[in-house]
């Protein structure tokens, strides 16, 4: 059964072949990351972990059974209960709710925000699935979106 972990030191192998096994099919949907990004991988990793002690910023890998990294749940601009989501998860799994059920699990704010791409039809509906709502026009990357809202205060309700 997959495990939701905080995003720690020890992951970084991990989420490093993560992203390069999945290259190709995350840039079907946003903006590749270029080689820069992975030359520099330690020290950006680094650097969201400090992120991440500071308060700013907090990273979830979702983890198999086996220990690779299916998933990344990222809550970025932690303010006043609120923050951005940003996920990806691994081509293989992508599709089966997943994404949708990780979402879900992501709590003890009072609203998630996150945008999607227009041609990234699966990633708006697992916002949609998760209970976001659309809210407004967004860019991606540079690219045309929408960026969606979701209230969890009205969860509690």
């Amino acid at each position: 059964m997959p495990e939701l972990q905080l995003l720690g030191a020890g992951h970084a192998p991990a989420v490093l072949a993560f992203e390069l096994a999945n290259r190709a099919y995350f840039a079907t949907f946003i903006s590749d990351r270029g080689d820069e990004f992975y030359d520099q991988f330690t020290e950006r990793y680094d650097a969201l972990l400090a992120e991440q002690e500071a308060g700013t910023y907090a990273g979830y890998v979702l983890v198999g059974d086996d220990g690779t990294v299916l998933g990344r749940f990222n809550l970025y601009d932690l303010q006043d209960g609120t923050a951005v989501l940003g996920y990806r998860v691994a081509q293989h799994v992508a599709g089966r709710g997943v994404a949708t059920a990780t979402v879900r699990e992501l709590c003890g704010l009072r609203t998630l925000k996150a945008e999607t791409t227009h041609d990234n039809v699966a990633s708006q509906r697992v916002l949609i699935k998760a209970g976001f709502v659309p809210v407004g026009p967004a860019e991606p990357g540079g690219r045309p979106g929408t960026w969606y809202e979701r209230d969890l205060a009205a969860l509690d309700g």
